[in-house]
């Protein structure tokens, strides 16, 4: 599929408008606006299968985590823009010294059994992802230990850090849990406990029952809780199926047994675009894909060179691997901040592919090809000529080969190794064996941009900072945007590390995917925001409505 041309769009439907808006000025014909009803049915298809419906059990479990969203609530959650916003909690505050963080939780927050939710379930839960036998990652559990919880009454309580860290906020958005219901089990007990197929959650919708055939549970019927705590959501019924793959989704939707599905892909996006009767919507996911370069390395010493990596980014054809390889689904990168961050800085010049200009920006840098003009670039004897190593998946082979290819017509000599993706991280990335490295860089499940721990050159020994890029100017961006409060300020130095990055090109930003997601027109009040999980589709969930119009009389 061929890039959209967003300005041409743009103009084309702004056309449209003025122009259904002078046909009712001329004819008496009155534009029908969709009106919000309460009640309705909405029933999606999601992949995956049901496991066990708690989010502390949810981590690796895509299909959970989309039903968890709205079964359960946390202290705060996130707008469209990333930005922290009360949820459970009906306000926050922070210490001077940035260590302690004081929460109260709303008066009117209940479970759907009508128990209040009290400090003591915050500190339950955080108790669960500290437990030793905890599911979650090791450094999430070494996390949370370092953290103290005081419970300060039923409805306060405070967070305390040894040391000052701004991001703390996005650990905040865990989904809380019942004391009273899981207080008496252990972590064991809890796992294999009735209460993951049949939750008591906070959340706008409160579960209701499984969808079971044939022994198999192929669904899950959520019903508009009755004693939520914020605005009751529009549809009454939330259902979703389970399916094992995007296309048996996409077929159910084109059956009628399905009003959406909760992701597409390749397979299925030119379909569902053509669709007349279903809304796809594209947000940006938490990911980059990078080449890192070891700067490190003295045996390629023109890594350490600017120009020379800005030139290898010139030769790439960025938007061609997003036409190819991700069917247009794709947004060009220039820095390793998220676009739809607080945080991200527009104003750096895009670097687009350009043979020559990067030919001559290797010449002059001393990189020149042999009497007959063939060949790989020289300069010293040192050879132009490295390896780059990739995941072994057809996916990124697709890219690399792209890179490969362009890389070539600079007289630049490129070797690819596949390798799984676990090793890439344990047996190249983290001991530094590597030349170049193809990767993708995520900011799942975290809103906050800290950049700090895969370019700070405190991260070089030991850390993230895999390229090795030592800036002590960038450092100290880094390190003090991760410890004050102010926004604006953390905003100014976030704009800073990017201006110094985009001048020195330490690693060579590609692309940031697109996750897909698609709806019947018949379901309204649908906006996009920011994602860090793809449950985040979900972050306005109580504005959808089922279509009804109002007719001319009325």
């Amino acid at each position: 599929m061929k890039s959209f041309k967003w300005q041409l769009i743009i103009i084309l439907i702004a056309g449209l408008i003025v122009g259904l808006l002078l046909l009712s000025e001329q004819t008496g014909f009155r534009l029908v606006s969709p009106v919000p009803a309460r009640g309705g049915v909405y029933t999606e298809g999601i992949i995956g299968r049901l496991q066990r419906l708690n989010p502390n059990l949810d981590y690796y479990n895509q299909a959970d985590r989309d039903v968890n969203r709205l079964i359960f609530s946390s202290l705060i959650k996130f707008d469209a823009n990333g930005q922290p916003i009360a949820d459970l909690a009906e306000g926050w505050g922070v210490s001077f010294d940035g260590l302690s963080y004081n929460f109260e939780i709303r008066e009117n927050a209940v479970w759907h059994d009508g128990e209040p939710v009290t400090a003591a379930d915050v500190l339950f839960t955080v108790d669960l992802m500290r437990d030793p036998d905890s599911v979650l990652p090791e450094d999430l559990k070494d996390f949370w230990s370092r953290i103290s919880v005081n419970v300060l009454s039923d409805k306060a309580l405070q967070f305390r850090l040894e040391e000052p860290f701004t991001p703390f906020l996005d650990y905040l958005a865990f989904n809380i849990v019942p004391q009273h219901l899981l207080g008496g089990l252990t972590y064991g007990e809890m796992i294999n406990s009735e209460f993951n197929i049949n939750p008591i959650g906070s959340g706008p919708y409160r579960f209701d029952r499984l969808l079971v055939e044939n022994g198999d549970i192929n669904g899950v019927v959520l019903q508009a809780s009755n004693n939520y705590y914020g605005e009751a959501p529009f549809l009454q019924e939330f259902v979703f199926r389970y399916y094992p793959d995007v296309e048996t989704a996409f077929n159910a939707y084109l059956q009628g047994n399905v009003n959406g599905i909760g992701q597409l892909n390749e397979a299925v996006i030119v379909d569902a675009l053509r669709n007349p009767g279903l809304s796809v919507f594209s947000m940006v996911k938490p990911e980059i894909a990078m080449v890192l370069f070891n700067l490190d390395n003295t045996s390629l010493p023109f890594f350490q060179e600017p120009d020379v990596r800005r030139a290898l980014l010139m030769g790439l054809d960025r938007r061609g691997m997003i036409d190819r390889i991700l069917n247009g689904q794709g947004v060009i990168a220039d820095v390793p901040l998220l676009p739809n961050s607080w945080a991200f800085y527009s104003g750096n010049q895009r670097i687009d592919q350009e043979i020559e200009g990067a030919k001559k920006m290797l010449i002059n840098a001393g990189y020149v090809l042999n009497d007959s003009g063939s060949g790989t670039r020289r300069k010293d004897g040192t050879a132009l000529s490295f390896t780059m190593v990739h995941p072994d998946d057809d996916y990124h082979t697709r890219i690399a080969l792209s890179i490969q290819s362009d890389w070539e017509k600079l007289g630049v000599n490129v070797q690819l190794e596949a390798v799984p993706y676990d090793s890439l991280i344990l047996d190249y990335l983290q001991p530094l064996t590597y030349q170049a490295a193809l990767i993708d860089i995520n900011y799942y499940r975290s809103p906050d941009p800290d950049p700090y721990p895969f370019w700070d050159q405190s991260e070089i020994a030991g850390g993230q900072n895999y390229s090795q890029w030592e800036n002590r100017v960038v450092s100290q961006y880094l390190a003090e945007a991760r410890v004050i409060n102010d926004q604006e300020e953390r905003a100014k130095l976030y704009r800073n590390f990017q201006v110094i990055f985009a001048e020195e090109m330490p690693a060579l930003p590609l692309f940031y995917p697109v996750y897909n997601f698609a709806i019947d027109n018949s379901i309204q009040g649908i906006r996009l925001g920011a994602m860090y999980d793809p449950s985040d589709r979900f972050w306005n969930v109580g504005e959808w409505f089922l279509l009804a119009q109002t007719s001319p009389g009325e």
